[in-house]
């Protein structure tokens, strides 16, 4: 694993060489990151404790929120919409925003039925331009309400049995650095593993990513215990510093098919050397509230 210095002067001799210009080019990676996932019952929660939440996250040295999504099937981010006046107050409280993009519900359950590797690319291709078409109605929302983003979000978990096949892999690269193309800020993407690629080719599919341009994030599967502790080890540590590391603060607690359900759990430590995020904040300490809404 190479050294977070030596990242760090290579990452800064790439954007120079290539003429990005950002106005803090580290910000973004050194921000201390907590996802959020948007629900229905959140909507009940009042300004009053919204601005409570996001005064707690800041002053507990969160500075990024990663929203991870704000389309959900045939729901919207509108004018009127209770998740948009809570962002606002999150920039009020000095945090900054990455807004996901649109979600297909049956994103899993679709890509996984039979037949599904015939049609996979075209199904991509569709929720790329579903995400392209929801970040062009966002835009003027956001410059008329004077909230700024750092970027987006796709909201199609990189799942490893997804990506079993290096074709499928390069296919979807290059459709995601076309997506990057067209968004006027950086484009995130998470991925987590199945043990379908081994540590290292994973490594490899992941930073091919993010050597594209992408800023691409790992769960490390505490939460879920689909991988044993060993082999979870063995996917983080096979990781380069660029690749940023979602610490998973639940535990689940659903059977296996039954409706998720999960409780809080303390997340593992930060890792060194990676961009560090939190998944998410309902489960944290100060914003229970999102667990059980009035």
């Amino acid at each position: 694993m190479r050294s977070p210095n030596a990242w760090l002067h290579r990452f800064l001799r790439i954007l120079l060489s290539a003429g990005i210009l950002l106005s803090s080019p580290m910000a973004l990676l050194a921000a201390q990151t907590v996802f959020y996932q948007p629900l229905n019952r959140d909507s009940s929660l009042s300004t009053e404790q919204w601005r409570g939440i996001w005064q707690q996250t800041r002053a507990q040295g969160y500075d990024l929120v990663i929203v991870q999504w704000s389309a959900f099937g045939d729901e919207r981010f509108d004018q009127n919409n209770w998740l948009l006046e809570s962002l606002i107050e999150a920039h009020r409280q000095g945090l900054s925003l990455v807004i996901g993009l649109a979600a297909d519900p049956a994103y899993f359950q679709t890509v996984l039925q039979a037949g599904w590797k015939d049609s996979f690319a075209g199904y991509w291709a569709t929720l790329q331009r579903q995400s392209l078409a929801q970040q062009q109605r966002l835009q003027p929302l956001l410059e008329q309400n004077q909230l700024p983003v750092e970027g987006w979000y796709l909201p199609a978990e990189l799942s490893d049995r997804l990506f079993a096949e290096r074709k499928r892999r390069q296919q979807t690269r290059d459709q995601l650095v076309l997506l990057a193309q067209r968004l006027n800020r950086p484009l995130h993407v998470s991925a987590y593993s199945n043990g379908q690629l081994s540590p290292e080719a994973n490594a490899l599919w992941l930073s091919s990513l993010e050597q594209a341009g992408l800023q691409v994030w790992w769960q490390d599967g505490e939460g879920l215990h689909d991988l044993p502790a060993p082999a979870r080890q063995a996917y983080l540590q096979a990781l380069p510093c660029a690749i940023g590391v979602v610490r998973e603060a639940f535990r689940q607690v659903s059977a296996p098919g039954a409706p998720f359900a999960a409780v809080p759990a303390p997340p593992q430590p930060p890792v060194p050397c990676h961009p560090d995020a939190v998944f998410e904040l309902r489960y944290l300490p100060w914003a229970q509230q999102l667990l059980t809404p009035r």
